[in-house]
């Protein structure tokens, strides 16, 4: 039988993986390495009042536009908490507007279920900050 405090370092080293994935796709503007991550049949949330995305390809609809609307992209996260098949984990993602050249800087925290090594679900709570104010999605 595997203890809980086993199950929660598997969880966290999962968690570092796929959010290091993760971070690093949407640094290089690389929706495929983003969204793989995802189940197939994975949900995706991203603020606490938003519908969910449901299945990969909503998700990486949502994700699509990034490299498009964002450069200079530079995300960063904290220490992975697991439990169970859960893992939750700080963020902080610096960008600049392609059309504005505006910089924003977002922060939040991820929420995420796993099976086997892909997100089943994930809520991403954020806030974002440019230019001297807080603003929408981009």
């Amino acid at each position: 039988m595997t203890s809980i405090m086993e199950s929660s370092e598997a969880t966290r080293a999962l968690g570092r993986r796929l959010v290091d994935t993760f971070g690093a796709g949407w640094n290089a503007g690389n929706v495929d390495q983003l969204v793989s991550i995802f189940a197939e049949d994975a949900v995706f949330v991203e603020t606490p009042f938003s519908s969910p995305l449901n299945g990969i390809e909503a998700i990486r609809s949502y994700w699509g536009d990034v490299p498009y609307h964002q450069s200079e992209v530079r995300f960063t996260s904290g220490e992975i908490f697991g439990a169970g098949p859960w893992f939750a984990v700080e963020f902080k993602c610096s960008f600049r507007r392609r059309r504005s050249g505006e910089w924003v800087d977002a922060r939040g925290a991820l929420f995420c279920e796993t099976a086997g090594e892909k997100v089943t679900e994930m809520r991403m709570y954020w806030h974002r900050w440019n230019g001297g104010r807080e603003t929408g999605k981009p």
